[in-house]
């Protein structure tokens, strides 16, 4: 394994630097545009690469790989698991089942089964191969979610799958590690010890420290006060904090990232929205990051084993959630438009070339043989959603503002009290007196998309994307704005 020089080091952090400010750069047209980010940076890491410009190649013995693997999908289980809307998968349990038992289970298991029918690879590979390829991106899918105007139901059923299907695919992914460690059989004292560290010590450290980290939180800010960008830093400390506290006890580290994000937002205490914000957007920075390493030379590796059974059997993993879910979707009373966001929409990416790339630094023996079949499907799925991306963001229904009557020369001041807040009785007031009103919904993401109920004519407007949503909107200049957050 590689040591990390000072040149190697000063690049690393260079190339740390130059994908946030890409990133932060082109964030806003890119969500305009729909092209994907994983694109872009993969093509960075193209260029970065040995075949072009040769700053950087990461090889699968680069101790800097694992640490961006490690990280990353420590980042991710952590905060998809505590941005997901569990009152609202109470609420609507069976498209939340829907979601992960077709949409994630099933697929895993078809895509296992072409690996060992088409490929001819052992069960145990077939099965990892098959969860990791069944996990969607979370960048492509937070791509298309931060959208305006994405339909409440598509937009929940896609975010379930994206935040939860972990909880699925991780513990097939350990369990085949076992297996393919063992040679495909494991005795029942391993196959119970195996278990036990993945279903029980992991979840349970993961819990604990969850647990304890809301409580201290809540204890410290209750008595003492904390700095809001120190609460937004807290979220890397918990989950990092869990994941190795998991890993001391010999149990999943992993797991326990993810039941650690998973205690916290079951326990339903009042964060600050900067504490999912922050997590979110540093794994997306490190998920970005990966693409770059990733780019730079191993996701090309999956042309390299490009024939016909490859070719067939990666048609079938990127196509294969798609036939389900337009089965399992088939009876739901969804609007044309969400049936094919839900259906369609379900792109591969790092997360399977993350999970993939666990047994290869486990040094699992025929482990390495996985990762070009998952990168060649990676590619074919970020080509084709890629492109269905652009093409959705361009179909969302536009977000209108009802005409109202012409506002009087004379404003009708004199109806409102107070120059700060104003009640619906004086919203109707103005309306009677033929003043322009428009309602704005300034809710956070999360208390926008976990509610139930939405005022009628409401325009939405993201607290952190005021300026850009208003003049995409082109709100009127002399009507009266009323916002609301509750």
């Amino acid at each position: 394994m590689e040591n990390l020089g000072a040149t190697e080091l000063a690049g690393i952090i260079g190339l740390i630097g130059l994908v946030v400010v890409i990133a932060a750069a082109l964030s806003g047209p890119m969500d305009r545009v729909g092209v994907p980010q994983a694109a872009i940076f993969l093509g960075l890491g193209a260029l970065l690469g040995p075949h072009a410009f040769g700053v950087l190649d990461f090889g699968f013995d680069s101790v800097a790989l694992r640490v961006i693997v490690i990280v990353s999908l420590v980042l991710v289980l952590f905060s998809d698991s505590v941005a997901v809307d569990y009152s609202g998968v109470r609420r609507h349990a069976k498209l939340a089942a829907i979601a992960l038992g077709p949409g994630t289970l099933v697929t895993s298991l078809l895509i296992a089964g072409a690996a060992n029918f088409v490929l001819g690879l052992p069960l145990a590979a077939s099965l990892l191969l098959g969860a990791a390829l069944g996990s969607t991106d979370p960048v492509m899918m937070r791509g298309l979610l931060r959208q305006q105007n994405v339909p409440q139901a598509a937009s929940f059923a896609l975010r379930v799958e994206s935040g939860l299907n972990d909880l699925v695919v991780l513990p097939i992914v350990l369990l085949a590690m076992a297996f393919m460690a063992g040679g495909g059989a494991l005795a029942g004292g391993e196959v119970f010890s195996v278990s036990a560290r993945i279903f029980l010590v992991g979840p349970a450290v993961g819990a604990a420290v969850g647990f304890l980290a809301v409580r201290v939180l809540e204890g410290v800010r209750g008595r003492f006060g904390m700095r809001r960008d120190y609460e937004a830093l807290y979220v890397i400390g918990v989950a990092f904090s869990g994941y190795a506290a998991a890993e001391l006890m010999h149990g999943s580290g992993f797991m326990a990232a993810f039941s650690a994000g998973f205690t916290i937002a079951l326990l339903d205490v009042d964060l600050c929205d900067c504490f999912t914000e922050f997590g979110q957007a540093a794994s997306e920075m490190f998920l970005l990051f990966a693409f770059v390493a990733f780019g730079a030379s191993l996701i090309w590796l999956g042309f390299g084993v490009a024939d016909v059974r490859t070719v067939a059997f990666v048609i079938i993993a990127v196509l294969v959630r798609s036939a389900v879910m337009a089965l399992a979707v088939g009876p739901m009373k969804l609007d044309a438009f969400s049936r094919r966001l839900v259906v369609w929409y379900g792109p591969r990416g790092l997360n399977s070339l993350l999970l993939v790339l666990l047994p290869v630094f486990a040094g699992i023996a025929g482990a390495e043989q996985l990762f070009p079949l998952a990168a060649l499907a990676v590619l074919v799925s970020l080509g084709f959603h890629g492109l269905l991306l652009i093409k959705l963001t361009r179909d969302l229904p536009a977000a209108t503002i009802a005409p109202a009557s012409p506002a009087s020369a004379d404003a009708e001041s004199g109806l409102v009290s107070s120059g700060d807040l104003i009640t619906l009785e004086e919203i109707a007031a103005l309306r009677g007196a033929g003043e322009e009103v428009v309602v704005l919904d300034v809710r956070t993401d999360k208390a926008y998309n976990s509610a139930d109920k939405r005022v009628a004519g409401a325009v939405r407007i993201p607290p952190d994307r005021v300026i850009e949503s208003a003049a995409s909107l082109a709100l009127p200049r002399n009507a009266w704005l009323a916002a609301y957050c509750a």
